[in-house]
């Protein structure tokens, strides 16, 4: 046992290079609301289909699929508020916790209903939490996420 702890103090020795900070889990990179957006724009895919057909297999298919991305959606929007966004960026936009609350309710919304108003809310509602990502982001366009999924 002895020798397993002079392994493991010798590794920590080879390996640690030091304190690394990061005000985020992981650096900032892997936030991104396109993440949310893109499982939205599912949302609103499989309604659209669910309302054009009228093979009730493929319906039953559809909601399955809105609900699982819709889900996650709600995953989505939690670590993004949760993990990347900071006190200081509730300082300068003062609406952004209300905002994440409703665009979590609306995922939740969008999950239970069939009304495509209600997955066009939640897509707008993403689309503002991206403009607000977008200035709180160096280098970042939430224009270029929603041209790639136009």
């Amino acid at each position: 046992m002895q020798y397993l702890v002079k392994i493991m103090n010798f590794l920590d020795k080879i390996i640690n290079d030091g304190e690394v900070l990061a005000h985020c889990d992981l650096m900032c990179g892997v936030y991104d609301p396109a993440q949310a957006r893109i499982e939205a724009q599912s949302v609103y895919n499989a309604v659209k289909l669910y309302l054009d057909s009228a093979d009730e297999v493929f319906r039953q298919r559809a909601i399955l699929i809105k609900e699982e991305r819709a889900e996650l959606v709600k995953h989505h929007l939690s670590v993004l508020w949760t993990d990347y966004f900071k006190p200081e960026h509730l300082k300068k936009f003062n609406d952004l916790h209300d905002l994440f609350w409703q665009a979590t309710k609306a995922a939740g919304e969008a999950k239970k209903s069939v009304k495509i108003a209600d997955a066009q809310n939640l897509i707008d509602l993403i689309d503002t939490i991206g403009k607000i990502f977008e200035q709180t982001k160096e280098g970042y366009s939430y224009d270029a996420v929603l041209k790639n999924i136009e």
